[in-house]
């Protein structure tokens, strides 16, 4: 079944179904892995602007998604040494967000995880400006991303702080 629908997509459909898939799943099997650590924060002392822990995988299969239609937008763009640039920062950040949920839920690694997530906020950043070279609305799109990782950042500075 999922032969056929593949087959019949156009390279623009597969391309946007590869990165929103490769992005949903970084998604779901970085929250698999960390599941148990995350039953484990219930004993950690947490800022007062933590949000109820329901609202974390809505935001995030939106941001994975959002990620997933800039990457694939970047990479139909014309090719060019920034939209080459941009793809491998793109996975390379992809990569520093996975194992950032390790550090924080399994690890509980707070001090680590803050200072990860500094350089996964600087390869955001450094991301957007390569993707804006090739593709402004795939640039635009991360503006969200971007904004949850700061938030992200106050969130386990506190817990490093209070803990």
């Amino acid at each position: 079944m999922f032969k056929n629908v593949f087959e019949n997509m156009s390279k623009e459909g597969k391309a946007y179904a590869f990165f929103i898939i490769l992005c949903e799943a970084v998604g779901l099997i970085s929250g698999l892995i960390s599941m148990m650590g995350m039953m484990d924060l219930d004993d950690v002392i947490q800022s007062d602007l933590t949000p109820p822990s329901i609202l974390f995988p809505i935001v995030w299969t939106i941001l994975y998604a959002l990620m997933g239609i800039g990457a694939a937008r970047v990479y139909l763009a014309e090719e060019s040494l920034e939209q080459i640039k941009g793809l491998i920062v793109f996975f390379l950040q992809l990569a520093v967000n996975f194992i950032w949920s390790i550090i924080f839920f399994n690890l509980q690694a707070f001090q680590l995880a803050f200072w990860w997530l500094l350089l996964l906020w600087v390869l955001i950043i450094i991301m957007i400006v390569l993707f804006w070279k090739s593709d402004r609305l795939a640039a635009i799109l991360q503006i969200p991303y971007l904004l949850w990782v700061t938030f992200a950042g106050y969130l386990t500075y506190m817990i490093w702080m209070l803990n």
